[in-house]
């Protein structure tokens, strides 16, 4: 993940204007919230959680199809 140093907002800011940090949000797509200047948290648009889970099904369905294909022989010998 890359992270914009224009997203890095402290926890401090992030209590005291949260509507601030959420307009920086929609405009980068995610905040970086830190505390005592270490990274702790981050808000992202809630859309981005649905995205990233297609992603990661998919990403494991090719996986399961490769996993398939190479051993299909022992699959079927299984399946009888």
């Amino acid at each position: 993940m890359t992270i914009n140093t224009e997203s890095l907002v402290s926890i401090t800011e992030t209590n005291q204007n949260f509507s601030r940090v959420t307009r920086l949000v929609d405009r980068t797509g995610a905040a970086v919230v830190l505390k005592n200047n270490v990274p702790r948290y981050i808000i992202f648009d809630f859309n981005q959680l649905k995205d990233e889970e297609t992603s990661s099904t998919s990403e494991a369905l090719v996986s399961a199809r490769k996993l398939l294909k190479k051993h299909l022989p022992a699959f079927k010998k299984l399946a009888q």
